[in-house]
């Protein structure tokens, strides 16, 4: 479990840094965005390539990228 969430931080914090919108965020936002960015990832691009504590990574990241993008959209709307 502490596995999942150390992969999902990472996945987090590369969306984060791919999208330009790392520094805004937190440790906790870097899990959530890897926990619904690999769930949505998986789900359109299925599990190909290598995975890491029973995610598959590519999917997850582009995934996760999708993820940050959309709720940095609506934010910045709210704002």
């Amino acid at each position: 479990m502490i596995w999942s969430l150390i992969v999902c931080a990472l996945i987090g914090l590369i969306a984060g840094a791919i999208t330009k919108k790392g520094s805004s965020m937190g440790w906790i936002s870097n899990i959530l965005a890897g926990l619904v960015g690999s769930f949505v990832g998986q789900a359109l691009l299925g599990t190909w390539g290598p995975s890491l504590a029973g995610m598959a990574l590519i999917p997850s990241i582009v995934g996760a990228v999708i993820v940050v993008a959309v709720v940095s959209f609506f934010l910045s709307k709210m704002n």
